[in-house]
């Protein structure tokens, strides 16, 4: 997570290997993470014995969760091409940190009652699932390694660049997403079997949760060498 500063021409701005690799990372992560709508998709495939409606109702989930990444990515992109780097790594470390602690501390999750929605009850239910768990705020530090300054920015077109990459970091990581989750459904639906649920259940909320503090943690260490 410290794509911020490592590796990265102060004023530059793209996508570059780290970034994408960042952001696949983060998706694959998403992915995995049962909460995240793969135990969805494999209870529609269980409900209708049928690989496909894994794939169909994944392709929902995957749209919900892209609308809550991809709107995140483009308001963090235009913050931090509108800000000094400084400025803009604070308040992203500070975002961080909060969020990460609330996660943690929080009491209670996210639920939804049911486990039979309609399509669109689908991607409605992983937008907010997505944007509750901070799915576009976890890709602050890509974001910021492929935003240039202010400077940057008294070229023409330069913020249109930043905000290209900001949607190619978005669609990346959504297809990340959809790798892992459509993987893991399609593991347990067709190989692994139900019964792993019972006995190897891990809490990857939490997992998440310590995630954006050790990010937040990786982004004010890239702002004190800044500085």
């Amino acid at each position: 997570m410290l794509l911020t500063h490592a590796g990265h021409d102060a004023g530059a701005s793209g996508v570059d290997a780290a970034a994408l690799l960042a952001s696949i990372g983060l998706g694959l992560f998403h992915g995995i993470n049962p909460a995240m709508g793969w135990l969805f998709a494999l209870s529609y495939g269980l409900q209708e014995k049928s690989r496909r409606s894994i794939v169909r109702s994944l392709a929902w989930i995957v749209l919900g969760h892209e609308a809550a990444v991809l709107p995140s990515a483009l308001i963090i992109t235009l913050f931090a091409s509108q800000v000094s780097r400084s400025l803009a790594m604070g308040v992203v470390t500070v975002a961080l940190l909060v969020f990460g602690l609330i996660l943690l501390l929080r009491p209670r999750h996210f639920r939804w009652v049911g486990m039979r929605l309609r399509p669109w009850q689908l991607a409605w239910w992983s937008f907010l699932m997505s944007t509750v768990t901070g799915a576009g705020l976890m890709l602050a530090p890509v974001l910021l390694h492929t935003t240039g300054d202010p400077g940057h920015h008294a070229h023409a077109g330069s913020l249109a660049g930043d905000l290209g990459a900001a949607v190619q970091v978005a669609l990346v990581h959504a297809a990340g997403m959809a790798f892992a989750a459509g993987a893991v459904a399609l593991l347990v639906y067709q190989t692994v079997g139900l019964r792993i649920l019972r006995t190897h259940w891990v809490n990857l909320d939490r997992v998440w949760a310590i995630a954006f503090v050790v990010a937040g943690l990786g982004v004010a260490a890239a702002w004190f060498g800044l500085g």
